[in-house]
């Protein structure tokens, strides 16, 4: 700045011109007006030759660029340059000034001061100002050497001319300092324009405060134009200079003056084009009475504020929730409470386990009956299972005569071709290959029966039977078809082939009753957003020569297509396996109508890899190696077995055996793994419905007898046990409790929250030490927590003082997992009877990885009875009800809680077919804790039903109620509860009866429940269920009290009802072979 005041003005003009005007070419922050908006007059200017420039005068040296804004009012601009300010500071017009010999017009800043830069004279540069002036007066430096002090009008900048391609003002012939002049000016001229589109109303006339330079081609003078002056404004003291706004965007031809925002006419701009705008707030609208709503003020620059997200009422509990709100797919599940877990072995001439080695992905696999085809590559072993599982033919090209007329031999696909006779229904294999050649193989002498080299030009990948007739498929959509003559059979030498074709890269493709199905998978290549009910499914009719293709959708998006099949049970329905775990069910109508979508059915959280219909159950492999069996007769769907097939690795493939039903007179189903292993099952399920009759009948063969439990349980809030005193509710409550059963056997407490979960430092001390809180004799350990410590040792005191003296009772387990605590007493004369005692803990908290929800799991066995407790604290929040259920059902379901029990005689101590590993494989469970399920009330109605005694209107709006009664696939709809009969436990002010008046003010709920669960609901009595008004917590304590009959079995008396209902079973079997065998072969056979 100082260098730009020592600067010597340049040499007085010898002729009049005028500078070029910036053209919106210039720069790119100026906006266009449009045509019908007149420039404003120009003045008088004289044009001289351009070439009468002095060379110094182009060659001058750009001013340094201005330093950024500062924020100042104009008040304190004015005193620190001793300048009286009557509004906000802006340059002020230019005179005209001739510079000799240059042939253009000079401007020289004449604003008194800039608001960042102080003041400026006359030689500080030459450039396009912006012509915002308000002052009424200024002093002007020299012209020709003399000072002038002159009063200048306001003044207004002329309009931009909107046609940008004729116009002749192009600044490429100007010095890069001249274009960088150029363009700051050009935005000060659009900024003004704007003010002065904002307010014409007043005619007054305005006069162009840039000089143009005009030459020859410039465009004749417009009329003038009249604008209103801009009021005076006197800033207040508190005004401040607010940022620049941002340029604006170029107009377009759709674009009016109307629609581009008016700036404020009460605009700072400096020399350099940036301007704040001083705006006050316009008058809020208000609405009635009410005031209007709350705004925001954002500044440019300033980080936006986080999203405002809905608090729901009654939200949040006595300890902290889970922010993640998991997306539960098993609310629509089948009901898997009662599955057996089972595996059902095929328990006849041969072993489900077999030593027959399936490469994975490269072996194809044909069944019929005992008779075994394995192929891999150019080998095929030909296995008799009557005899071993070693193969009887081990054949390559060699053996079969095909090494001189083919490089390499890789069979692709098998099939039995259809029987002449029931007794050669196993003689001839159809086999494709790679190169296209079909083959036929005598499987009993191991030769070559007949061939068709390169009956395909592409690999075959499909081979069909059905009925008399015979189909191969290769990639490329070509369809083989071989029907035999009436009376005859199909033969690969003499019957003749039919020609089908078919869309090609299908990967599911079936025979489906009596036409073919397809469907491939779906390309990501279509247009983003397009909607779509995909897969495509094709329906061919190949085996009839004037059908015709079909092409159908499901009623809504669906995975790709991975299996299909029909059930006996119903003949007109076809089922298809989707990827995702959906199940969708088609009727498929005579004719040619197109087969219609009924239903879609969610069975699995992952894909349906294979599915096959077997009697009246629909079987379903999945990718951690189960396979689950359906009765789709009920809604929901009841997952009636569940097993594991192949180790943790995908099922394959899923068939049914249809020529096994003719040979063996049994249903038998194979299954094929990644784990490269063949396994055979019962698809009857026989020892499952042996095992119902068994359990119809086990009073014949077993002997009960009554056991009391008490179960207590209770959210402490942290609360210390010296803190039950004062009232005589507090006082009286353990004795009060216990006294509650007459004499019970097994006493269990369940206690929640028992330490401060938010408090980090006890929550780390609690997973630190809560591996060793259990001595040898199940007592608690020293090491843990002084709280569990507390606790442990007042329950005891209590029991023994509470109980006879002549009956003690035991601590046969206890366990703690972050703030749950579970302690459970045996009489010493039960005892002895207990066997295959366990606990564990089962975490819940963030993602499984942290204890502060969960449960508790301990189990054990009385004479012949299994007996689960559980106790938990499940997910909290009013509107976190699929959380809980989620939590329930990954404690009932975790397939290894226990480890695997091994017992004599059938393991009768379960049920379902478990070994004791999972929760539900027990006869007895019960499940106690702080759920957490609330009302879907309001609080005000909810605090007034419990005013007036109207608990049948809140049970309503029970939360676990309704689940119970509506969600289909909830894990504790098996479950029983009692009577609720007290009000709702939670949350109350501590050491008070008020329900909570803090500022979340939640809704009262009934948190604390206890349920249980039997398959005979005459074993289990309920003796009460109740609630205890102790306030030292903001939950009260809650009992029940249970009569249990446990069995002891007579293994002999057992053992001769099991050959009763296996002789039964005998006669079941052939009732559902002859079923089955109708329904095969109207079908395939």
């Amino acid at each position: 700045m100082k260098a730009g005041i020592r600067r010597p003005a340049p040499p007085p003009p010898s002729h009049r011109a005028a500078s070029p005007s910036p053209h919106p070419s210039s720069s790119p922050l100026i906006r266009p007006v449009p045509d019908s908006i007149q420039p404003a007059l120009l003045p008088e200017v004289n044009v001289v030759d351009e070439r009468s420039l002095s060379k110094p005068a182009l060659q001058r040296k750009p001013p340094p660029p201005p330093p950024p804004l500062q924020r100042r009012s104009a008040e304190g601009l004015s005193n620190k340059f001793q300048t009286s300010v009557a509004s906000p500071v802006v340059p002020s017009a230019m005179p005209v000034v001739d510079e000799p010999n240059t042939g253009r017009l000079s401007l020289n800043s004449l604003s008194p001061f800039e608001p960042s830069r102080g003041p400026v004279t006359h030689a500080t540069r030459s450039s396009f100002l912006s012509p915002e002036a308000i002052h009424d007066t200024a002093t002007h430096p020299a012209i020709n050497g003399q000072l002038i002090n002159q009063t200048l009008p306001i003044i207004r900048p002329p309009a931009l001319p909107t046609r940008r391609n004729v116009s002749p003002f192009d600044d490429a012939h100007l010095a890069p300092h001249e274009k960088q002049s150029s363009s700051t000016e050009s935005y000060s001229s659009s900024q003004s324009t704007s003010d002065n589109e904002s307010n014409s109303t007043d005619p007054s006339p305005v006069a162009s405060s840039s000089s143009l330079s005009v030459n020859s081609r410039l465009p004749p003078k417009p009329p003038p134009r009249h604008h209103a002056s801009l009021p005076q404004h006197q800033p207040s003291p508190q005004s401040s200079v607010s940022p620049p706004p941002l340029p604006a965007r170029k107009a377009t031809a759709e674009q009016t003056p109307s629609r581009r925002p008016n700036p404020s006419p009460d605009a700072v701009s400096t020399a350099s084009g940036l301007t704040a705008s001083l705006v006050s707030p316009p008058e809020r609208k208000t609405f009635g009475s009410l005031p209007p709503p709350p705004t925001r003020t954002i500044a440019l620059g300033d980080k936006l504020p986080p999203p405002r997200r809905p608090v729901a009422s009654g939200s949040g509990s006595s300890s902290e929730s889970e922010d993640e709100e998991l997306k539960l797919k098993q609310d629509l599940l089948p009901d898997s409470s009662r599955s057996s877990r089972r595996p059902p072995v095929f328990q006849g001439h041969f072993s489900t386990e077999l030593n027959i080695h399936i490469p994975t992905y490269a072996a194809i696999v044909a069944v019929s009956g005992n008779i075994v085809a394995v192929a891999a590559h150019h080998r095929l072993k030909i296995y008799d299972l009557t005899e071993s599982d070693i193969p009887v033919h081990d054949l390559d090209a060699r053996d079969i005569g095909l090494e001189m007329k083919s490089k390499e031999l890789r069979i692709t696909a098998m099939e039995f071709r259809p029987p002449e006779k029931d007794f050669h229904s196993a003689r001839y294999l159809w086999a494709g290959t790679k190169e296209g050649h079909l083959l036929e193989i005598d499987v009993q002498s191991g030769s070559l029966a007949g061939m068709k080299l390169v009956a395909h030009a592409h690999q075959i990948t499909h081979m069909f039977r059905y009925k008399r007739s015979m189909a191969s498929m290769d990639n490329a959509g070509k369809v083989l078809v071989f029907t035999a003559d009436s009376g005859g059979s199909v033969s690969l030498a003499y019957t003749q082939s039919r020609v089908v074709r078919i869309a090609d890269k299908q990967e599911f493709v079936k025979v489906l009753a009596g036409q073919l199905w397809t469907s491939a998978r779906e390309s990501n290549n279509g247009p983003v957003g397009a909607a779509s009910r995909g897969p495509v499914v094709r329906i061919y009719d190949i085996f009839s020569p004037a059908g015709i293709g079909k092409s159908v959708l499901p009623t809504e998006h669906l995975g790709t297509v991975t299996s299909g099949t029909m059930l006996a049970s119903q003949p007109g329905v076809v089922f298809l396996g989707h990827e995702g775990g959906h199940v969708s069910i088609w009727s498929v109508p005579a004719g040619d109508a197109l087969p219609q979508c009924e239903e879609i059915i969610k069975v699995s959280t992952s894909d349906i890899l294979c599915l096959e219909g077997v009697n009246d159950r629909l079987w379903a492999g999945g990718r951690q190696g189960m396979i689950a069996a359906y009765d789709i007769v009920p809604r929901p769907w009841i997952m009636t077995n569940s097993w594991r097939a192949h180790e943790k690795l995908p099922v394959l493939s899923l068939v049914v055996d249809t020529y096994g039903i003719e040979r063996m007179d049994r249903l038998c189903v194979y299954s094929i793994g990644r784990d490269e292993r063949l396994r055979f099952w019962d698809g009857f399920l026989a020892l499952d419905w042996i095992d119902q009759e068994l359990l119809r009948r086990d009073k014949e063969f077993s002997s009960f007898r009554d056991m009391n439990v008490l179960i207590v349980s209770w959210n402490l809030d942290s609360s210390k046990p010296e803190a039950l005193s004062g009232t005589p509710e507090n006082v009286n409550f353990l004795s009060d409790a216990l006294h509650s059963v007459d004499s019970p056997d097994m006493i269990v407490f369940g206690l929640q929250e028992l330490i401060d979960l938010e408090s980090r430092k006890m929550a780390a001390k609690t997973v630190l030490l809560g591996a060793k809180n259990k001595n040898a004799d199940g007592s608690i350990s020293q090491r843990v927590s002084t709280a569990y410590k507390k606790w442990f040792d007042r329950l005891v005191q209590a029991v023994r003082l509470a109980m006879p003296a002549d009956t003690p009772y035991t601590v046969i387990h206890t366990e703690s997992l972050v703030g749950l605590f579970s302690c459970i007493f045996v009489k010493n004369t039960e005892k002895i009877s207990l066997k295959q005692t366990a606990i564990t803990t089962i975490k819940r908290g963030m993602g499984g990885r942290y204890g502060n929800k969960g449960g508790i799991v301990c189990r054990f066995i009385v004479d012949d009875s299994s007996i689960c407790l559980i106790n938990c604290h499940l997910a909290a929040g009013q509107n976190h009800a699929r959380q809980r259920n989620a939590d329930i059902a990954a404690i009932l379901e975790d397939k290894s809680v226990f480890p695997e029990t091994i017992m004599d005689h059938d393991m009768v101590a379960y049920v379902n077919g478990g070994d004791g590993s999972m929760v539900l494989d027990h006869e007895l469970v019960f499940i106690n804790g702080d759920m957490n399920y609330r009302i879907d009330l309001r609080r005000d109605a909810i605090i007034a039903d419990i005013k007036t005694g109207n608990v049948s209107h809140l049970l309503s709006q029970d939360q676990l109620l309704k689940e119970m009664a509506n969600n289909r696939g909830f894990r504790l709809r098996s479950f029983t509860e009692g009577k609720i009969t007290f009000s709702p436990t939670y949350k109350y002010d501590r050491f008070s009866n008020e329900y909570d008046t803090s500022e979340k003010r939640r809704a009262p709920a009934w948190c604390d429940r206890i349920l249980w669960r039997c398959n005979d609901k005459d074993r289990v009595e309920q003796l009460h269920y109740r609630r205890y008004e102790v306030n030292v917590s903001d939950h009260r304590p809650i009992s029940g009290g249970f009569r249990i009959r446990v069995k002891s079995v007579r293994h002999d008396a057992r053992e001769r009802i099991k050959a009763e209902v296996q002789g039964l079973w005998m006669g079941r079997e052939k009732e559902l072979l002859a079923t089955a065998r109708r329904f095969y072969i109207e079908h395939i056979l």
